[in-house]
């Protein structure tokens, strides 16, 4: 497509945010506006990655502002605005601080795109997705969360390292909620199609799927103040370049589910084709019952908390 014909803003221009906006400006994806309460933020960080095009051989128009009127005619909407985690805090600490962050988000993303697809990565991630979509109305299918590519990404960095081989050739699948209740699933993870069951033993296999779980919280004690961002930005940006650009690809997201896998009324992470629609469709793969079983515990953990917590 020509410069500047699709759009997609990212609110919050923290290091996630701004991690995201730079990965989507290197796959030349069109206009660009990061956004952040504290403008000169959002605007040093603009132009410091508009000054980086030429070494990087990117053209896209990249902006800063404070203004929600900026993010208007925008295709994808990336919400990473929250406060991060510190040590000790899990995610489910920052529900009430990020929910009222979140509901004037979707205030300014309901006025200004209301045509828009919203990716969220704000924590905690399945609350906050399912927050939004009640702020905004907008259909379940056009909100979605950041959750399973981030934790599938995490556990086939481990397996890579386990094994001894390239990232490229593992593809690894978690599902159930983006927190220490995410269900790996050994037996959907393979190198070079060769399930990862038949090249490691149990015991490195557990091994992995614990280190998985805890994967941000291992982040946030080694750093001591704030959290992971390459990942999770990079992660972002590749669920708004599948529907920006149409791909379609099948990636494990937070989406909205009612009645799939047993759950109602409950956004949780499972595979989804991603495509321009935002969620095309909702992959239904066969579970073993301790699995099911898992993903619904999962899912039961993060249903008191909207009722207790949210209110809903």
């Amino acid at each position: 497509m020509a410069r500047g014909s699709r759009k997609v803003s990212v609110i919050g221009a923290g290091n996630v945010g701004a991690t995201c906006a730079f990965v989507l400006a290197q796959k030349k994806i069109g206009e660009i506006v990061l956004l952040d309460i504290f403008e000169g933020f959002a605007k040093g960080k603009a132009l410091d990655m508009s000054q980086g095009g030429q070494v990087l051989n990117f053209d896209g128009i990249i902006t800063g502002t404070k203004d929600y009127a900026d993010i208007a005619g925008s295709d994808v909407v990336v919400v990473t605005s929250g406060f991060p985690r510190q040590p000790g805090m899990s995610r489910e600490d920052l529900i009430g601080k990020n929910a009222d962050i979140i509901s004037q988000v979707g205030q300014g993303i309901k006025k200004y795109a209301p045509d828009s697809i919203i990716v969220m990565v704000t924590n905690p991630l399945d609350l906050m997705t399912y927050h939004m979509q009640k702020v905004t109305g907008f259909p379940h299918k056009r909100v979605i969360g950041q959750a399973g590519i981030l934790d599938s990404a995490r556990m086939t960095h481990f397996v890579a390292d386990a094994i001894g081989c390239s990232n490229e050739d593992v593809q690894a699948m978690v599902l159930g909620g983006h927190g220490d209740t995410m269900v790996p699933l050994p037996r959907y993870t393979t190198v070079g199609g060769i399930p990862i069951t038949q090249l490691l033993s149990n015991d490195e296999i557990d091994a992995i799927t614990s280190r998985t779980a805890n994967g941000g919280g291992e982040i946030v004690k080694l750093l001591e103040r704030g959290s992971a961002f390459y990942a999770p930005g990079s992660a972002a940006a590749i669920m708004a370049e599948s529907i920006l650009n149409d791909r379609r690809r099948l990636l494990p997201c937070s989406a909205y589910l009612n009645g799939e896998y047993g759950m109602e009324d409950i956004y949780i992470g499972v595979p989804v084709i991603l495509g321009k629609n935002g969620v095309e469709r909702i992959i239904k793969l066969e579970l073993e019952q301790i699995e099911i079983d898992s993903l619904k515990e999962s899912g039961s953990f993060y249903k008191e908390q909207l009722k207790t917590i949210l209110g809903y």
